[in-house]
């Protein structure tokens, strides 16, 4: 068990120790604070805690987080699009929706639960119980590409190419409004969001706890209000599209986290597909890339947009 301790200081004064506790570095989400307040695990100056209750300078807060449960990965019979394998790796065009690994609140029905019942096990271990094979990910309401390892030694080989930025990724998006240039670039360093642990945010490069993030993209269409784009990916941050497309003012479509509050919720998830994929085959050498095609949703919604245009 983990325990925090806060001192509320003068300006923290008056403010609900729900409301105080989530804007402070714990790592948990409102829900699960506001959980901890409702199970007695929130103690302020020795006594138990409801999660209205008003603080005072000087008050001494301590939670307590209980160990994590372990989570277990087991093969699961879903079907999946797989774009090509061989012995040694596998191409998925994994559906918006899909989880990739499993974790709390998503303990089932993930892409790992699909391979390991496709792969009978045969997965590489590197990524531990949780995330065997996966090299990279994508949010879940993304869809598009991912490689998957299928031993130790092809997946130290994929690695390494993500981090010397080797591996070639093009996302293909709808953004909100007009792009100043045909095409650009974002150089901006993410970090977690120091106001919402939920969400990544940018920040001046030499901010502690932050990564380079570099983003180039193109204009492939334009429409009424929105622009679809091609990103390409020198880097794989967290939300690294999403949060650097927000920060120039033109956040992705569908997008509840870091678009506008009248979200389009038709797309039920952002408009952002994972189009290509290319790298060197760690055991053979050879170069190889995959395209595909663009899912239905993000298809109906250039076709609703165009239709709005005319």
């Amino acid at each position: 068990m983990e325990q925090l301790e806060f001192q509320v200081e003068p300006e923290g004064a008056g403010a609900r120790i729900d409301r105080f506790l989530a804007g402070e570095d714990t790592g948990l989400s409102r829900s699960a604070l506001q959980n901890l307040l409702e199970q007695g695990k929130v103690r302020c100056n020795g006594e138990d805690a409801v999660k209205s209750r008003k603080l005072k300078a000087g008050d001494t807060i301590l939670v307590e987080i209980p160990d994590a449960k372990p989570i277990e990965a087991v093969p699961q019979d879903i079907p999946l699009e797989i774009v090509y394998e061989d012995e040694h790796l596998l191409v998925v065009n994994k559906p918006k929706g899909m989880v990739v690994h499993p974790a709390p609140g998503n303990p089932d029905g993930t892409l790992v639960n699909a391979l390991l019942y496709h792969c009978r096990g045969s997965l590489s271990g590197i990524g531990g119980a949780i995330r065997p094979g996966i090299v990279h990910r994508i949010d879940k309401d993304t869809s598009g590409l991912l490689v998957v390892a299928k031993d130790d030694v092809t997946h130290i080989g994929l690695s390494q190419q993500m981090a010397v930025h080797s591996i070639r990724r093009v996302y293909n998006a709808v953004v909100y409004g007009r792009l100043p240039e045909e095409e650009g670039f974002v150089e901006k360093a993410i970090g977690r969001s120091k106001t919402d642990r939920k969400k990544m945010a940018v920040y001046p490069a030499d901010t502690p706890g932050t990564k380079y993030a570099y983003t180039a993209y193109s204009t492939l269409d334009k429409f009424q209000g929105f622009t679809m784009i091609a990103c390409r990916l020198k880097t794989g941050r967290t939300h690294q599209i999403r949060v650097h497309m927000a920060s120039i003012g033109h956040s992705v479509a569908g997008d509840a986290v870091y678009g506008p509050h009248n979200c389009i919720t038709s797309l039920h998830g952002q408009c952002l597909h994972a189009k290509t994929l290319g790298f060197l085959h760690p055991v053979t050498g050879e170069y190889l890339e995959f395209d595909s095609e663009l899912p239905d949703y993000f298809t109906h919604f250039i076709k609703t947009l165009r239709r709005d245009g005319e």
